[in-house]
């Protein structure tokens, strides 16, 4: 049977969306607010749902969802999930990778069931995960394109393959795909995005983005992963032995703190976005780049020892700076 294919025994919906419901708990620890109290309620269903899909992919990507394998048969995937907990720390097995990718493929063909939905609901094939039926809404009435969510999922398929990169240049391709959609998405709902606008908000994604890899220094290790350049690693002498120790050496140190500066070179250059609108939707804004500064600044308090504990941001630190961007229009 084909993924686009309806499956047979079509499982409840009563376990996914208890896990939707899981899926979009983890907003509530990300880095900035998704969608907080101030705007308006048709804004903040339409922002958590893309945070749930975002979240959902991503989880889908790195093998954390609650219930692959019930999942895996609503999408009508028939690659068996792995035997092997994904709990367990190291890179994927071949078997992980296999299923991930189904699952990704999976969840591409469900978002074509979205557009279908919204473009022709009469005749179209309903899409089946509940996190993925909450986009239909939303795509028509802001008229949005497959694109960007389509490279959330590319994102998450290049996570399968690609472990290590080379380039300081090859990393910030990986956060055309991997960030800088949901900015894009962001002003499409919003209804503001022009030229100008998405060169702002991609360079404030990714700045988001790279201070996101550098907080996962250890996590991200041990799922296989290292976001750091190698030819940084080169640089400063870090040897992936030393990513893994229990507490940053000098060096390490030294590395962090030179990325951790050009994630804030990224968020300088983007934040004047928050100056080209006017209202709810720029304290939403400020609060995003906010959400990126404060997370640097916790990664300067613990010494840029990324190692020994994960670097979270003060709360009420994030709402001054927000206050700060909002006030100064970057």
């Amino acid at each position: 049977m084909s993924a686009s294919a309806q499956p047979s025994d079509q499982p409840s919906d009563a376990p996914l969306n208890r896990s939707a419901g899981q899926t979009l708990e983890k907003a509530g620890a990300e880095n900035f607010p998704v969608a907080p109290f101030f705007l308006p309620a048709a804004w903040r269903d339409d922002l958590m749902a893309v945070y749930g899909f975002a979240r959902l992919v991503d989880d889908a990507g790195d093998g954390d969802l609650a219930d692959p394998a019930v999942t895996a048969r609503l999408l009508g995937v028939e690659q068996p999930p792995p035997i092997t907990p994904s709990e367990q720390p190291g890179p994927p097995t071949p078997q992980d990778v296999a299923f991930r990718l189904a699952l990704l493929d999976g969840l591409e063909h469900d978002l074509d069931r979205v557009f279908e939905s919204a473009l022709h609901p009469a005749g179209a094939d309903r899409p089946r995960h509940p996190l993925m039926r909450a986009l239909v809404p939303l795509v028509d009435r802001h008229g949005l394109t497959p694109e960007p969510f389509r490279r959330l999922i590319e994102a998450n398929r290049v996570d399968q393959t690609t472990a290590r990169y080379a380039r300081y240049d090859d990393l910030i391709g990986y956060c055309t795909l991997s960030a800088d959609p949901v900015g894009r998405l962001v002003l499409a709902i919003a209804g503001v995005s022009t030229p100008e606008r998405i060169e702002l908000s991609d360079a404030v994604c990714s700045g988001l983005q790279v201070v996101e890899h550098l907080q996962d220094v250890a996590e991200d290790l041990a799922r296989g992963r290292i976001y750091l350049p190698t030819e940084d690693l080169e640089r400063f002498g870090v040897t992936e032995a030393d990513l893994a120790a229990p507490s940053a050496d000098g060096a390490v140190r030294e590395l962090i703190a030179f990325e951790a500066e050009r994630a804030r070179t990224l968020l300088d250059h983007g934040a004047p976005l928050v100056g080209t609108v006017r209202g709810r939707l720029r304290l939403l804004l400020a609060g995003f780049t906010a959400g990126g500064y404060a997370a640097l600044a916790a990664i300067e308090d613990v010494g840029y020892d990324v190692l020994a504990r994960q670097a979270k941001p003060d709360k009420r630190r994030l709402a001054a700076k927000a206050a700060a961007i909002f006030a100064k229009g970057r």
